[in-house]
């Protein structure tokens, strides 16, 4: 037994564990060949429509049936994934080629998925039959082993066009990922035979041919410039945009179109859009919006945007691209499985590859064509030279005892035991020389052969024959008579299947919106004690002022183009825009601060918030959990960044208080443990926000400040401690750093 037990480092059977099933990720799951463009399950659904005869001239079958003959066959890792890879094969705006013909509902632009699939059906689609399946009986790939060995399977798919770029991919592996947008059919083939006239062609000039992506979805490219240098490394960003009409409509009004998204925005980024459009208007970013539809059909893609007479349609244009994704980012890594590793590849090493591989696909082809005429020519020079001499054969064969006694004469010309009628015909029997082939031909030949006219279309067959061999020949001989075949077959694609472009590639100046200074008005900010903040106008307020003070645990004045400032017990200030806040009635609910500042109500409190102008006026006192104490003046708070540290902590320490000192006149601080400390606020220094503070009182080993009040010498205020009132002011007056006195209780 301790001869089998092998012994070896954890972290190395980890490493090499690991690394096998990243390969196995990267090459038989999420990259594609660059040669058929396929990922493996794309090319094993493929395959098995062909070898269970779906083709596109017969009758739709039902998708059940066609993954699980394919999970069962060839792709063993769930039905979801091949169901998946089959529906997007056939949704025309996902790709620029639909390989699939889909019968049923298949989901559509707008995100809704497909139906299940015992329901829906599916065919191969004609292009597909010809382009990408055509001649796989003709040893133009290899085949391999399915997963059990019990089937054989394509590594390969011979595609005679680059897939890769037509229908792009994108796909995540381990540590690595593929995003290629996909392309014009005509304007890639154009390429591919302009790379084949001239192997020296520079990726500029291909662009020439490829102007740039051509999405389903339309749109326009808008980094023309940057094209070249995506093409040259397989890497970059594409710019698109959506294509935006505008309409004017009978009441004055001006509807904006838009006509075509940006492809990045296929599915729920649809409907996304559409709440980010309303989430414009929501958030007073504009006043230009009156109403906003989706209008898409079957016929195409309409959502529009209701626009007041007034507006600077160019200006919102501009907004549109700057908050949504009305403009957005596609980036493109061209990374595909080239000779059995994952490359990142350039335009011209796409097309090259393509080339390359048809070049082996055509010579394969064309070696089973020349085989294979070459086979029936021998037999046919058998079957006219056995008519030359048909009385001969006839003796023979009358006169053996047996078929192979017959046969024996013919390719060898043993005439022992057979029956002439004649020595001459013996004589003549002697020297025959049939091949194996031709003498079987002979023999199986029925007797209308001798028919004149048979004779004659033999005769003529083996003449076309002869031409086929002469004409495969040159093609195997000559590259350039095997490219020319490859040339026509790219033109008899591109004829049949080649559409115009439909994304506009152009130059286009970075969208900037001049944002509309908003009327200076004074609003009311509240916030309620579970963080909800909204703000109302001052009208609203005056009339309901009890309501808005009791209901809400923050209520002040404001600027709507102003500042609110929220102070946290983490010592940080956070920052949010007046014009941020939602502005309504008054019983709306608001929203919570989390969601419009860098507040995190899980890590942190609220202890104190303002407006940035009062802030501005005032000076501002800090006390802490450690009895830390500060002044510190307004106006440092006064910053552009939506985070700062409000002021400077120790280890586990945290922020008790921030008030405004306005007309206060002593600061009384409370410890946990019942000790109470008054002395006049003009104690405590002014310090800056970075500065850690002062000692406000001296606190026993266990205790620490527990609340903060602030006092005028005129008032006469008293707080309910343990169920003791205290009369603040009348607390002995002490000195700051002074242990205070303990209320017995």
């Amino acid at each position: 037994m301790d001869d089998r037990i092998i012994k070896t480092e954890y972290s190395e059977v980890m490493q090499k564990s690991f690394i096998d099933y990243a390969m196995s990720v990267i090459i038989a799951r999420a990259l594609p060949d660059v040669r058929d463009g396929l990922k493996p399950v794309q090319r094993r659904t493929l395959y098995d429509m062909y070898e269970l005869g779906i083709r596109y001239d017969r009758p739709y079958r039902k998708s059940a049936r066609i993954v699980g003959d394919t999970m069962g066959k060839y792709h063993p890792h769930g039905d979801s994934s091949i169901y998946d890879a089959l529906v997007v094969m056939t949704q025309d705006f996902k790709k620029g080629l639909p390989l699939i013909d889909g019968h049923g509902n298949f989901g559509n632009i707008e995100g809704d998925g497909a139906a299940a699939m015992r329901y829906t059906e599916a065919r191969l689609e004609k292009i597909t039959q010809e382009a990408f399946l055509a001649d796989l009986d003709k040893d133009v790939v290899d085949f391999q082993p399915n997963f059990d060995e019990t089937e054989k399977e394509p590594s390969v798919l011979p595609v005679k066009i680059p897939n890769l770029l037509i229908n792009g991919s994108e796909g995540i592996a381990v540590g690595m990922a593929t995003n290629i947008p996909p392309h014009n059919l005509t304007e890639v083939v154009n390429a591919t035979k302009a790379y084949m006239q001239n192997e020296n062609i520079t990726t500029k000039e291909l662009m020439r041919y490829v102007k740039g992506p051509d999405f389903p979805t339309g749109g326009i490219v808008v980094n023309k410039d940057d094209l070249l240098e995506i093409y040259e490394t397989g890497m970059g960003k594409i710019k698109i945009r959506g294509k935006v009409e505008v309409e004017k409509t009978k009441g004055g009004h001006i509807n904006l179109v838009i006509t075509e998204i940006p492809y990045t925005m296929i599915g729920v980024n649809i409907g996304k859009f559409l709440m980010d459009v309303a989430a414009l208007a929501e958030t007073k970013k504009t006043q230009d919006i009156v109403d906003i539809t989706n209008q898409s059909s079957k016929e195409g893609i309409r959502i529009v945007i209701e626009l007041r007479k007034d507006t600077d349609v160019e200006n919102f244009k501009n907004l549109l691209y700057k908050k949504t994704r009305l403009e957005d980012t596609f980036g493109v890594n061209m990374l595909a499985i080239a000779n059995g590793r994952p490359e990142t590849m350039g335009l011209k090493q796409v097309i090259k590859a393509s080339v390359d591989f048809q070049f082996e696909v055509t010579t394969r082809k064309y070696k089973n064509l020349l085989e294979k005429e070459l086979e029936k020519k021998e037999i046919q020079e058998g079957l006219i030279k056995a008519c030359n001499v048909i009385d001969l054969i006839i003796e023979i064969l009358r006169g053996s005892r047996d078929r192979n006694m017959a046969k024996a004469c013919l390719v060898e010309g043993k005439t022992d035991g057979i029956k002439f009628k004649t020595k001459e015909s013996k004589i003549m029997a002697a020297q025959l020389m049939f091949s194996e082939k031709q003498a079987n031909a002979i023999l199986e030949m029925r007797l209308y052969k001798l028919i004149g006219l048979e004779l004659e279309a033999l005769i003529n067959e083996h003449e076309d024959t002869m031409a086929n061999i002469y004409r495969y020949e040159d093609i195997l001989a000559r590259r350039d008579s095997m490219a020319q075949v490859i040339i026509n077959e790219l033109d008899a694609i591109k004829d049949a299947y080649g559409k115009k472009r439909r994304t506009e590639i152009t130059n286009a100046e970075e969208a900037v919106y001049i944002e509309k200074k908003a009327e200076e008005m004074d609003i009311i900010f509240m916030m309620d004690r579970f963080g909800y903040a909204r703000t109302i106008d001052m009208q609203t307020y005056e009339r309901n002022k009890d309501t808005v003070i009791s209901e809400n645990k923050y209520a002040f004045q404001c600027k709507n183009t102003g500042k609110v400032c929220l102070f946290t017990n983490m010592g940080q200030l956070h920052t949010i825009k007046v014009s941020d806040i939602p502005f309504g009635k008054l019983r709306d609910k608001g929203v919570p601060i989390d969601n419009i500042s860098n507040y995190d109500s899980s890590k942190e409190s609220v202890i104190y918030v303002a407006s940035q102008t009062d802030l501005n006026l005032y000076r501002m006192i800090f006390a802490t959990k450690y009895a830390m104490l500060k002044v510190v003046d307004g106006g440092e708070f006064d910053v552009a960044k939506r985070t700062v540290a409000a002021t400077k902590l120790a280890d586990g320490d945290e922020v008790v208080s921030v008030v405004a000192l306005k007309e206060q006149s002593n600061i009384i601080l409370q410890s946990k443990d019942g000790f109470f400390l008054r002395f006049p606020i003009a104690d405590i220094p002014e310090k800056k926000k970075g500065a850690i503070g002062v000692r406000g009182m001296k606190l026993g080993a266990s205790d620490n400040l527990e609340e903060v009040y602030y006092t005028r010498n005129t008032d006469d205020t008293s707080i309910e401690y343990r169920g003791k009132t205290v009369e603040l002011n009348k607390l002995k007056l002490g000195s700051r750093d002074s242990k205070g006195t303990k209320i017995r209780v």
